[in-house]
């Protein structure tokens, strides 16, 4: 078993896009999840996990509990060891100092030595509320986020998304591995979902309607993928693409204001995005200001999932998950 260390504080989300990484992925408790199968590869690349150990085990209590629960255990490694200690978003008032002295004690006792710079292995005690879940790290996620914020690309507007929301979709897009895959984004805009695509090794292909968007987004992908990224003018609503060329679409619809696209109403607009990605591709995650319940069954898309997420009072993003 393996656990996970969840970010953010939408927990079903997080895990959602943790099944790109990781097999019967099962919230725990708040910021902490299991997982049966682990691609460590694949960790590094996830938004919203921020670490993967090999369980030693669970338990409930404090860190009496974390205590004999290590004691208890048989141990299949040895060398130098590190010990770190985590009160998950503070929800169980521990002192990880002493529980990190506690452990490494035992540990020591156990025939390790203590090495905080370079150890052989670390041990991850992780408490959450009564829960308490012990493990040794094997993969972490890659935090570069903040070197590809909407607002250093070389262009730039106003409303991108997040880079770490963009990853988190292009995962939830391409469960299976996304090593040449080909992901489209119909309205890239600015080119975030792209820019994430070909990080995580995918071929992204972008598509917007307006020139000036379509040459900025080019400038963007040179930054942070090269050449290579297609990203072409065209309708989002009739798409200059072959049927079945995509293994995913993302896109991130206008939200709840009438939209300059191709002189489409917002509805309309919506319709056609649902219509052409069911055309490309046999998944996609479309994101949009309310629930697209009424529009999927016409376009012939089944909801695998759905998660709401509050940007600020007057706004929901609205995150689909779509199968054929």
């Amino acid at each position: 078993m393996y656990l996970l260390e969840l970010g953010g504080e939408d927990d079903a989300f997080a895990a959602a896009e943790a099944r790109a990484a990781a097999t019967d992925v099962t919230i725990l408790a708040p910021g902490l999840a299991t997982a049966t199968t682990l691609d460590p590869a694949r960790v590094e690349t996830l938004a919203f996990t921020r670490r993967a150990s090999t369980a030693v085990g669970t338990a409930t209590g404090g860190p009496a509990a974390a205590t004999a629960l290590l004691e208890s255990t048989p141990l299949d490694r040895s060398g130098a060891v590190a010990v770190r200690a985590r009160d998950v978003r503070g929800t169980a008032d521990i002192d990880t100092q002493a529980v990190q002295r506690q452990l490494g004690a035992i540990l020591v006792d156990r025939g390790f030595t203590v090495d905080l710079e370079a150890p052989d292995h670390e041990l991850r005690a992780l408490f959450s509320e009564d829960t308490v879940a012990m493990g040794w790290l094997v993969a972490e996620s890659v935090r570069d986020y903040g070197s590809r914020r909407p607002t250093d690309r070389p262009f730039f507007q106003p409303g991108g998304m997040s880079p770490l929301l963009a990853r988190a979709l292009v995962n939830l897009a391409l469960p299976a591995a996304p090593t040449d895959a080909v992901l489209v984004d119909p309205m890239c805009g600015t080119g975030g979902t792209l820019i994430e695509a070909g990080l995580v090794g995918a071929r992204p292909v972008g598509v917007d309607a307006q020139p000036r968007m379509v040459r900025g987004t080019r400038q963007n992908l040179s930054r942070y993928l090269g050449d290579g990224a297609t990203v072409l003018c065209g309708d989002a609503a009739r798409l200059p693409l072959r049927d079945d060329c995509a293994a995913a679409v993302v896109a991130d619809v206008p939200y709840g204001r009438q939209s300059k696209l191709a002189r489409h109403d917002h509805a309309t607009l919506v319709d056609g995005v649902l219509a052409e990605a069911h055309r490309l591709a046999p998944r996609a995650v479309v994101v949009a200001d309310h629930a697209l319940t009424d529009q999927l069954a016409s376009t012939g898309w089944a909801l695998a999932d759905r998660f709401d997420r509050r940007v600020h009072r007057s706004l929901v993003r609205h995150v689909h998950v779509l199968t054929h």
